[in-house]
């Protein structure tokens, strides 16, 4: 793993009213590296995640992206540093087909620049879709008809065409049954084995350890526990969240 991280969040902190978010957070992801952020409702996991995609600017702290400090102040400059995040709601286009959601605002064109060309839309497709092992009907079937599984497929195909170098992943495999799990799990796999980064977000322990390279943990606004995941079991993971571990300075 490089000793470079590709994202250094330095001492972020962030408030809204009276409630303090994020109490200085410090936290690293490598290249290449699957990093589990967890904690419990309210620790600051997706606001912290917010800060890293633009939707939040902090109120102090700093990020450097592979060892250089930048400011993020908004989702378009965090989608131009190649950092993508694929939400819990997904933002699929239900009415749209596979192909269309995974190039939608960038399909190819034809007659001077006129006409989408919906050949090449719908091959192009495929290619990602094979490239990445998800396995769909068919590139032309509406996303409303697919299984929760497959939608999430699509969404992070969607986001892997854009080839981040940071990928966010809120709650992929929330409400999917146990193949769709597998299904997107795999994908996580694949997805890392292209030397993206992989920030997941999840509820659902036991997927940690099948995916995650380390783990931070999330309590109350700071990091209180940070390591590789083959320092956790589930029980100490779980200990670690309920917040009866020391703190991480």
């Amino acid at each position: 793993m490089s000793q470079i991280p590709r994202i250094e969040m330095k001492d972020i902190k962030i408030s809204f009213g009276s409630i303090q978010s994020l109490r200085g957070v410090n936290l690293t992801l490598y290249p290449g590296e699957v990093l589990g952020l967890v904690g419990d409702n309210g620790a600051g996991k997706s606001t912290l995640m917010k800060v890293l995609s633009g939707v939040h600017f902090p109120d102090s702290g700093s990020i450097l992206f592979d060892g250089k400090p930048i400011q993020i102040n908004n989702p378009r400059e965090a989608k131009e540093l190649q950092i993508e995040t694929v939400f819990q709601d997904l933002a699929l286009c239900d009415t749209l087909d596979v192909a269309s959601n995974l190039f939608l605002g960038r399909e190819p064109v034809r007659f001077f620049n006129r006409l989408i060309d919906k050949k090449r839309l719908h091959s192009e497709a495929k290619v990602e879709l094979d490239r990445l092992g998800v396995t769909i009907p068919s590139t032309h079937a509406p996303v409303e008809n697919l299984s929760g599984g497959q939608r999430q497929s699509v969404a992070i195909a969607r986001a892997v065409t854009y080839q981040p170098k940071v990928l966010i992943m809120d709650e992929p495999t929330a409400a999917l049954g146990v193949k769709e799990v597998n299904m997107v799990l795999s994908l996580i796999r694949k997805v890392k084995e292209t030397g993206v980064s992989v920030i997941l977000i999840t509820h659902r322990l036991q997927d940690l350890f099948e995916v995650c390279d380390r783990i931070s943990v999330l309590h109350e606004g700071k990091i209180s526990d940070d390591r590789p995941i083959e320092d956790f079991t589930m029980e100490s993971l779980i200990t670690a969240i309920t917040g009866e571990t020391r703190e991480v300075v």
